[in-house]
């Protein structure tokens, strides 16, 4: 049984009007920029499309843990990016965002603008992480040779969750991360019975708690009566 459903992603920025300017016309969404904290969101036409982009004071300092792939009918849209990679060099190309955050696009020509494809998570584990993840809020998991990923995940926005093999462990705060809503009757303790870490607990002005999974991914956990906030 799964214990959350997915309910929407968050991406810390060092300027948020920036990122939120940028990642709105990157992933289609429509952006706005909250003028009492400076936080910015960006929203689809369904809730579980909606994009957090949170201020913080650090830059990015090393490699993306967590990143997105987007999918588009060209590469034009991404013309004034950074790009890490040379077309066909792999069959997505790597591009940095205006803070250096790194994601990938797959050129589909049967899209009709870029669109958000799919969250991919560097792991020292990957078939572990893969089926623990499916294990908390369900989904198909497959194992390809190198990486592991789960599909099908209730809510998602994207085709699959990807675990990508890596020789590293986690060092830093990941800039991107995901948000979970409890499904009814589960609690917090649930989730930390599996294998997941408390990091934070609710407060008055943050009603979610802030967990990591087994390998050290953070992701923050609503109650059914608090999934509607702003983070």
């Amino acid at each position: 049984m799964a214990l959350v459903t997915f309910k929407d992603l968050c991406i810390d920025a060092s300027d948020p009007a920036v990122m939120t300017d940028f990642w709105s016309r990157s992933l289609g969404l429509a952006g706005e920029v909250f003028e009492d904290d400076g936080s910015g969101v960006l929203r689809g036409e369904r809730p579980e499309q909606t994009v957090w982009v949170n201020p913080v004071p650090e830059p990015v300092a090393v490699k993306n843990r967590v990143h997105l792939d987007l999918r588009s009918p060209s590469l034009d849209p991404f013309a004034g990016c950074r790009r890490l990679t040379e077309v066909g060099q792999f069959p997505w190309t790597v591009f940095a965002d205006p803070e250096g955050n790194e994601f990938c696009v797959f050129v589909d020509e049967r899209t009709g603008g870029p669109q958000l494809k799919d969250v991919v998570v560097d792991a020292v584990d990957p078939r572990t992480i893969a089926v623990w993840w499916a294990g908390v809020w369900g989904g198909e998991v497959s194992h390809p040779e190198g990486y592991s990923h789960v599909d099908e995940i209730p809510g998602a926005p994207v085709e699959s969750f990807d675990f990508v093999a890596v020789p590293e462990t986690k060092r830093v705060k990941n800039r991107l991360h995901w948000d979970v809503t409890l499904e009814p009757g589960v609690t917090v303790d649930d989730l930390v019975a599996v294998g997941a870490v408390v990091l934070a607990t609710p407060t008055e002005d943050d009603r979610w708690t802030v967990m990591a999974d087994p390998e050290g991914n953070e992701f923050c956990v609503f109650e059914h009566d608090a999934a509607d906030g702003v983070e």
